[in-house]
């Protein structure tokens, strides 16, 4: 049913993604799918990594723990953006597309008021995306 996954990784808060980690990695078991860990980073140094080429290597760090966690082959994308926090939906849309993901499993978090006056990145993605976007709370 799925063939490739996408996994939208912040390695700024990677302690809170086990669960939607969890799921991608029973879902491409599953299906036989292959998983892609996503990281959207800007060229400027932040608090992740001094540069894009330290992000990559933090994220492909990140993308071989889980593979050999879950006994599966991982690859990574890094898109990077001047602006990450206001351009991810964007970012994360066209990743979608361009790499050919049938599936997207991202975490969020609980709604708070301001989630009900402007969509989360999660949200966005499921109503604005053609594939299929598996929400982890």
């Amino acid at each position: 049913m799925y063939k490739k996954i996408l996994v939208p990784v912040d390695l700024a808060h990677a302690d809170k993604l086990q669960r939607a980690l969890d799921v991608s990695s029973d879902l491409a078991k599953h299906y036989g799918a292959s998983i892609c860990y996503v990281g959207v980073t800007t060229a400027l140094p932040s608090g992740v990594a001094h540069s894009e080429a330290e992000f990559a290597q933090k994220l492909e760090r990140f993308a071989a723990e889980q593979g050999a966690k879950h006994g599966l082959s991982v690859e990574t994308k890094v898109a990077e953006s001047h602006d990450p926090v206001r351009d991810l939906d964007d970012v994360l849309g066209k990743v979608i597309k361009d790499h050919g993901a049938d599936l997207v499993v991202m975490a969020s978090h609980v709604p708070t008021f301001w989630d009900h006056v402007f969509s989360s990145n999660a949200g966005y993605l499921a109503a604005h995306t053609t594939v299929s976007v598996f929400i982890v709370r």
